[in-house]
């Protein structure tokens, strides 16, 4: 089996595996652990650089430095995984903060959360396959597949900052 298929066949256990150990997570809440509120902004802050890195990376590749930006994906790629630990980490030792705005911003608070939450869902496949194309080598496809990623990535980072700023005033 080339070394392609092995990473793609990878990609796809991740991308199925990576949602539902969250989703199962989400619903275990660690007994005798004090909650880990000072997580937030910590993983807020890691989406803000993330959406920077990535903004950079592409600035990078645009100005054929290539090497950079490779450095800078692995980056944004290793920002993506401890965002998620931090994020699951949060959510198995405290209660889910209900947002509290009322009116207009309300509905404002959950499209912005609900588009996040699926799209952080659908990105990893395509940041998954997007590396393997470039890992293999196969720019051409790596570039057209990108196109696609990047700006949901890019959009799943803001929002998540977004998300926080909206939510921090009801933590406890």
């Amino acid at each position: 089996m080339s070394l392609e298929k092995k990473l793609n066949k990878w990609s796809i256990v991740l991308s199925v595996a990576i949602p539902l150990v969250v989703a199962l997570l989400f619903g275990v809440r660690l007994p005798n652990v004090e909650p880990m509120s000072f997580l937030p902004p910590i993983y807020a802050t890691i989406n803000g650089v993330t959406a920077v890195v990535l903004i950079a990376a592409l600035v990078a590749v645009k100005n054929k430095k290539i090497d950079w930006h490779e450095k800078l994906m692995k980056l944004a790629i290793a920002l993506s995984v401890s965002f998620l630990v931090m994020y699951v980490a949060y959510h198995m030792t405290s209660d889910p903060t209900p947002f509290g705005g009322e009116g207009t911003i309300k509905y404002v608070y959950y499209f912005i959360l609900i588009s996040h939450i699926l799209l952080s869902i659908a990105v990893i496949p395509m940041v998954l396959f997007s590396f393997v194309k470039a890992f293999t080598k196969q720019f051409p496809q790596h570039k057209k597949l990108a196109r696609i990623t990047f700006p949901i990535w890019l959009y799943v980072a803001v929002t998540g900052v977004l998300v926080y700023l909206m939510i921090a005033p009801y933590y406890a």
